[in-house]
């Protein structure tokens, strides 16, 4: 948690009654699992969670929406997951979340399956970035580290 200090001083500075806490970008695949686990989990101990399943209507334009919901957002969760790991080897949203997250600088990858080694194999970039582990804490344990974080 110490390595993600600068994470949590540059949501200090902002404040804005619509910003999220975070933005949580996940695979599709992953939506009715382990994103949801996740999203849940924090919206549980009142953490505010852009999270695609929840804030994108039915009929509205999907790319717009997620535009809007990663400016609206203080810091972005990349769930990596194995499925994740295929998805941003393609041309696909999640791929086009990860480019804009990593541009700002305040994303957070939480590894969920997999290892940052085979994350490094399709994206050194999000790989460099310190971050939580399901294989060291359980969903909970992250969820509560995450919510330390944004609690001012």
């Amino acid at each position: 948690m110490q390595e993600l200090a600068p994470v949590r001083a540059n949501v200090e500075k902002q404040t804005s009654p619509d910003l999220r806490d975070y933005f949580l970008c996940h695979a599709w695949d992953d939506r009715q699992g382990p994103a949801k686990e996740l999203h849940d989990l924090l919206e549980d101990r009142g953490v505010k969670v852009w999270f695609s399943e929840k804030d994108i209507a039915l009929g509205v334009p999907f790319v717009r929406e997620i535009d809007k919901g990663l400016a609206k957002s203080r810091v972005g969760l990349v769930l990596v997951t194995p499925n994740f790991v295929k998805r941003i080897q393609g041309e696909g949203i999640a791929e086009k979340e990860l480019s804009v997250l990593l541009q700002e600088g305040q994303l957070i990858p939480i590894m969920h399956g997999t290892t940052y080694a085979a994350l490094r194999e399709v994206s050194p970039m999000l790989a460099s970035r310190n971050g939580l582990s399901t294989a060291e804490d359980t969903m909970a344990e992250v969820a509560t580290k995450l919510k330390d974080l944004v609690t001012l």
